[in-house]
């Protein structure tokens, strides 16, 4: 895997890796029907909003990555609630914006303290300690979101980008629909237009060394779905209200979208420049580095408790079972998300052992009584099992798939253990 930001090789699907529509269907299709445990749900695949890519990766000789793409169900104009995939984009564009600020004390470790300036806004001031992972910066929310999906982080880097440039920013990267608008707070569509006042400071001198006034987006954005509503009901205040829920202003990412958005900050050379996102080598291995990490192997020091076991935020393959071992030679770099019913996982799966790579990413809606917000969804009994199973079986027909040349994964393993 490289982290190069610059001089990408064109890639383009060689004819051996391209086959009819029809073949691609029938090998997914067939995959998922290989399996007992994935039955329920792949058998009442509309009940469960089920959708699924997974994306077969072969090398050439010079180990560039082609990529063929096999769906089952997509269709982006099936509204799911994204809940915390929206942390990638947000994590990569921060890293951005740092970038575009050009000032050369401003880095992704710089403190950080978040102001206040409209409702439904809070405070995250500058807090010097001894420990570096606690003091408020770029680079720790991004790696509280991307370790444990730590909503607050993610709330801060959103007030960092505003909601207007962070949604003009994805459109000019190639998603128009896209639409990343709520902070991950009870704040009314206003409130979430505003965002909050910043500053970054010399934690030495104390100085401001950027500092960024509150800022609102004055217009609302178009609605690609139009209205969306979900469920036979749902709870507010201790009640059931018996009328659908409303996802009409909430945040909308494709899967299609968050799957393109993993495969440019891990293969960022094998995306078309005007797709990629605008960041160094360093923080390509910063983002590739926290995706695949897990809390306890990270060494982050708020994540040292059983709370926070090695599957916390690895549905695909571990179904985040607390006491499951990390595989040895797997890598699983990925972003989940598990919301109002719905469950995600987006991941890149690397193996050692049988030198093999590829992508699955899935999304299913757990809610059999229909109700939501009322905390009883079917994510452990139904949606972590039937993840777990449909990367168990995706990895071993990949860890067996004839393939020309096997990946060389080598400096991706190096640089792990390097870290």
């Amino acid at each position: 895997m490289s982290s190069s930001a610059s001089s990408p090789s064109k890639v383009q699907l060689s004819a051996p890796d391209v086959a009819p529509l029809a073949v691609h269907r029938d090998l997914l299709d067939s995959l998922l029907h290989s399996d007992a445990r994935l039955a329920e749900v792949v058998n009442h695949a509309d009940k469960y909003e089920l959708q699924i890519i997974y994306t077969q990766i072969n090398r050439d000789q010079q180990n560039h990555p082609h990529f063929t793409q096999y769906n089952y169900h997509l269709n982006a104009r099936q509204y799911f609630n994204p809940a915390s995939l929206v942390k990638l984009p947000t994590a990569a564009l921060a890293l951005e914006k740092l970038h575009h600020l050009s000032k050369r004390e401003l880095t992704r470790r710089t403190p950080m303290a978040t102001g206040a300036a409209f409702r439904c806004q809070t405070t995250a001031p500058y807090l010097p300690s001894a420990d570096s992972d606690q003091v408020n910066t770029v680079g720790n929310y991004i790696k509280r979101m991307l370790l444990v999906s730590d909503n607050a982080a993610y709330n801060r880097l959103y007030e960092f980008l505003g909601q207007r440039p962070l949604n003009e920013r994805l459109w000019q990267l190639g998603y128009p629909t896209a639409r990343i608008t709520r902070r991950f707070a009870p704040c009314d569509t206003a409130a979430n237009r505003h965002t909050n006042p910043i500053a970054f400071l010399n934690p030495t001198k104390g100085q401001v060394i950027y500092q960024q006034p509150a800022t609102v987006n004055p217009h609302s954005f178009p609605l690609p779905l139009g209205r969306i509503q979900k469920g036979r009901g749902y709870q507010a205040g201790g009640y059931i209200i018996y009328q659908p829920y409303d996802f009409t202003t909430a945040n909308y990412l494709p899967l299609q979208n968050v799957t393109d958005m993993l495969k440019a900050i891990l293969f960022p050379e094998a995306t078309p420049s005007a797709q990629r996102f605008q960041l160094t080598p360093d923080d390509y291995a910063f983002l590739q580095h926290y995706l695949y990490n897990t809390p306890h192997r990270s060494g982050f020091s708020r994540y040292r408790n059983r709370a926070y076991f090695d599957a916390y935020k690895k549905y695909l393959y571990y179904g985040r079972q607390p006491y499951q071992h990390a595989q040895a030679g797997l890598r699983i770099y990925n972003v989940v998300g598990m919301s109002h019913g719905y469950l995600a996982d987006v991941a890149f799966f690397a193996d050692s052992t049988h030198k093999s790579e590829f992508m699955l990413s899935a999304v299913l809606y757990v809610n059999q009584d229909g109700i939501l917000n009322d905390g009883s969804y079917e994510y452990e009994s139904i949606g972590m099992p039937f993840l777990k199973a449909l990367g168990h079986v995706l990895y071993q027909y990949e860890a067996k798939r004839p393939r020309t040349r096997r990946p060389d994964l080598s400096s991706l393993f190096e640089k792990e253990a390097q870290r």
